[in-house]
């Protein structure tokens, strides 16, 4: 049997590609989402891909979603950092709330999971 991944923002777009072509090469995969549950539940449909919800801007939430693939999948060996989100306004109109959100998304997700995963080990 394959490996083990993660793939965040794992359920639309180019998300949706990547768990797909990492299962055909024979890996067992967790595609990670954070607020559509009506696209999740469809690609899980489509894929028989299992899906995971949780906030990958959120330390926390990282350790515990890590932690609960390892333990629905096994230990993880694959992650592929895909999440982001976009606040389509010109600088002048962005809030710091919005200037926020997507630094957590984009940029703070990738340590967030990553240091999650080596915590575990």
């Amino acid at each position: 049997m394959g490996r083990v991944a993660i793939v965040t923002g794992g359920t639309r777009g180019l998300g949706e590609a990547i768990p797909v072509a990492l299962q055909e090469a024979g890996n067992r995969v967790a595609a990670v989402y954070h607020n559509n549950e009506e696209a999740a539940a469809a690609f899980a449909d489509r894929h028989r891909i299992p899906v995971f919800c949780w906030d990958v801007g959120d330390f926390d939430a990282c350790a515990r979603g890590v932690a609960g693939v390892d333990r629905a999948l096994g230990p993880v060996n694959i992650l592929v950092n895909n999440a982001g989100v976009t606040r389509d306004a010109m600088l002048h109109r962005m809030t710091p709330e919005q200037w926020s959100a997507v630094l957590h998304t984009n940029l703070g997700s990738m340590f967030n999971i990553a240091r999650s995963r080596c915590r575990l080990h």
